[in-house]
């Protein structure tokens, strides 16, 4: 009986090392990125650990359907693995299966309240979901646990830039640069909220940084010459504009910046030559060049040239009603003959879908003007 607990004992141990020595192999595997080879060597295996690192190996190779069902096999067996919980959770919200994935993070965040991350995520689910109450109350908390959780900070200030909040949104973004004062991601929206409030002066210095910390984008450049110009400084805009014009495939918005700074700057011949060169880069409708070129002709008092161009740019935009109202004026003041003039007005009340009401009374009160003047001069 004592030889055969001893060879019984010895064989415990053998299977052990052995199960140890393959799963060894395994995870080698698996670390070197060979995905299919680890999962056939952990399936032999077939304990828990092993079951989850299959899990992961799918999920690696891109084979996201496998890998949930591993995860939820996983939790059908032991439904307090918190971290295939937390695993499958993230996987549910990048397959966007979000209210799967809201459901186990709410399961998470019940034991395990002081985790951040679990706050994270449940907020990042809730927000995908478009529940932005739930997912920026979740975010909220993940930053009261932990104020240094940058994509917390991230995605709530990003809501608040979102539905131009600046006052928050600044708060929330000075948080997270206290932390990390030169991350990019914070840096970007940071700009964004003062540009989208018309802080120029403040969201200008915030595009230099970017572009100092190699963002060198072309919208960074876009709106650092769009912020300089509405501070009336030219030449920081034109130096923008120029380093936009650099770029592949954004010359032509280079030209209409340097137009728009040229047409501040009263340089009437200037800020035409960019148009043009704008409108001959274009592959697109080029409405605003056309309306720029209309105001330019007008400042120079060059009435049917201004009409032609207005004329362009509502070809370009036939929704424009603000287009085509200042075709109206200018056909107004170039021709003599009443029933030109009218006939422009009756078409903006016909060819347009809810006309803006002050738009409407203006067109009315002038066509009734209008048809007065050619009844009188009939008679």
């Amino acid at each position: 009986m004592k030889y055969y607990l001893i060879v019984y004992l010895g064989f415990i141990v053998f299977k052990a090392e052995a199960q140890s020595s393959a799963s060894s192999v395994a995870d080698s595997l698996y670390l070197l990125g060979n995905y299919t080879a680890a999962i056939n060597t952990y399936a032999a295996l077939g304990d828990e650990n092993s079951n989850l690192q299959i899990a992961r190996a799918y999920n690696a190779i891109g084979n996201k359907e496998k890998s949930i069902l591993q995860y939820q096999n996983i939790l059908s067996k032991n439904d307090e693995n918190i971290l295939a919980k937390f695993e499958l959770g993230k996987l549910y919200d990048k397959t966007k299966k979000y209210e799967e994935a809201i459901k186990l993070f709410q399961e998470l965040v019940i034991p395990e309240s002081t985790n951040p991350e679990f706050y994270y995520y449940l907020g990042k689910s809730y927000q995908s979901n478009l529940d932005y109450d739930s997912g920026n109350s979740a975010l909220k908390k993940a930053i009261e646990l932990d104020s240094t959780h940058l994509r917390s900070i991230y995605l709530l200030g990003k809501y608040y830039v979102g539905v131009e909040e600046p006052a928050n949104a600044m708060e929330i973004i000075d948080l997270g640069l206290e932390t990390a004062p030169n991350d990019v991601a914070l840096i970007n929206l940071k700009a964004l909220a003062n540009f989208d409030a018309g802080y120029y002066e403040k969201a200008a210095p915030l595009f230099e940084r970017l572009v100092e910390l190699g963002e060198k984008k072309p919208f960074v450049y876009k709106k650092l010459g769009y912020s300089y110009a509405n501070r009336w400084k030219y030449e920081e805009a034109k130096k923008a504009y120029r380093k936009l014009g650099e770029m592949v495939n954004y010359e032509a918005d280079a030209y209409q910046g340097l137009g728009q700074v040229y047409l501040l700057e009263k340089k009437l011949d200037s800020a035409e030559t960019y148009f043009l060169k704008s409108i001959d880069e274009r592959r697109y409708i080029f409405d605003n060049e056309y309306r720029s070129l209309g105001r330019i002709a007008r400042l120079k008092g060059e009435l049917k040239k201004s009409l032609d161009y207005y004329t362009k740019a509502w070809e370009e935009d036939k929704v424009n009603q603000f287009n085509y109202w200042q075709v109206c004026i200018l056909a107004d003041e170039y021709y003599t003959d009443p029933k030109i003039k009218l006939k422009h007005y009756e078409k903006l009340l016909s060819d347009f879908d809810n006309v803006y009401p002050f738009l409407k009374e203006r067109a009315k009160k002038r066509i009734t003007e209008l048809k007065e003047e050619i009844h009188f001069n009939s008679e």
